[in-house]
């Protein structure tokens, strides 16, 4: 009769001890202490401290294999995109080659614009080797592409959005809160006539954005009115189809909400088509505060969403994960929750008359 195979252990270093003893002893995540041994700077001070004596003192000795594997040098950061905002597309590659680079990482970028291209720059992204993928708007709520990551074991960071998938890391912001903060906003300027311009079906933030826009008006006693809502899909192009639609209504908005920048921007242009002058004779406002929020006229009061800062947490959060296998330790997938800013610029004011 055969008996049990052993255990294997995952005891690491010196005496017996392990990351998660040195941990625990530091008082903070096995996490900190990889990032603390693995040399990386975004780490403060007094904690780097706090694992070095409890390091000293444990006599903790990193296996050598393990760090080797786990070393940020061999690690390939996949990144899969299927977003149509140039804006928010350049504030994502800005944040994660920035992590990458201070981690020592490589960024990988794959793009599709279909179904079919989709199950190809992910079986790419395969093939090249890499450890862990990023998922930015839309692919975020792609289910199709995070099962496929999941059969190949494979860690994903799905940033920005409303119901990521589970056992997938998130990286996020309280987009209703966001979009009910902007309307309150407006609403004591004195706007009641507020329009709205819908995000794309396909995002799970588009409804969220839309659902605090109607509590913002619910909260003042006043009912959504259909008539001054407007499907977009995130582009400029179907923000100058929305705008189009809301400012040939009889009654006329006297505040326009787009659900990104893209469409507020494309709104400013038909309403400048129709001789309006912003925000004069219409407040036009936005989401997300990228470039393109200061390089029309005039800027765009606009919520601050931390792209760049998010696709930093998302790097983190995978090089956690893949490190924390490398040691042994078992790693929860991060929810991240970031603050966001009401930004005012020139494009909004009281109603007229």
């Amino acid at each position: 009769m055969t008996g049990a195979a052993p255990k294997r252990s995952t005891r690491r270093g010196g005496g017996g001890r392990t990351i998660k003893d040195v941990a625990r002893h530091a008082g903070v995540s096995p996490m900190t202490v990889s990032r603390v041994v693995n040399g990386e700077r975004n780490v403060r001070e007094a904690t780097r401290e706090a694992v070095a004596r409890a390091i000293e003192e444990l006599g903790y000795a990193p296996n050598l294999a393990a760090r080797s594997l786990a070393s940020a040098q061999s690690l390939k950061i996949g990144l899969l995109y299927s977003n149509p905002s140039a804006a928010y597309l350049s504030e994502f590659l800005l944040g994660g080659l920035d992590q990458c680079s201070r981690a020592g990482a490589q960024l990988l970028v794959e793009k599709c614009d279909s179904d079919a291209s989709e199950a190809e720059a992910v079986e790419r992204l395969l093939a090249a080797g890499v450890d862990a993928v990023l998922l930015p708007p839309p692919l975020c709520d792609s289910q199709r592409v995070v099962q496929r990551l999941k059969a190949a074991d494979l860690p994903a960071a799905a940033i920005a959005s409303g119901a990521p998938a589970p056992g997938v890391a998130s990286i996020r912001i309280d987009d209703r809160a966001a979009a009910r903060a902007m309307t309150r906003h407006l609403l004591g300027l004195g706007h009641t006539r507020i329009a709205f311009v819908r995000g794309n079906p396909n995002q799970t933030v588009s409804e969220l954005r839309f659902q605090g826009y109607a509590d913002a008006l619910a909260e003042h006693g006043l009912a959504t009115d259909e008539r001054l809502v407007a499907q977009g899909y995130f582009t400029y192009h179907s923000g100058l189809d929305a705008a189009d639609q809301l400012l040939s209504l009889r009654q006329r908005p006297t505040a326009l909400f787009a659900s990104n920048d893209d469409m507020a921007a494309a709104a400013v242009a038909v309403a400048h088509r129709q001789g309006l002058d912003v925000p004069r004779d219409l407040t036009i406002v936005g989401f997300d505060d990228t470039a393109l929020a200061t390089t029309v006229w005039p800027p765009l009061t606009t919520i601050r969403q931390p792209v760049a800062e998010m696709s930093r947490e998302g790097v983190n959060a995978l090089l956690d994960v893949v490190r924390g296998k490398a040691e042994g330790a078992e790693v929860a997938s991060a929810d991240v929750l970031l603050d966001f800013a009401l930004i005012r610029r020139q494009s909004d004011g009281p109603p007229v008359g």
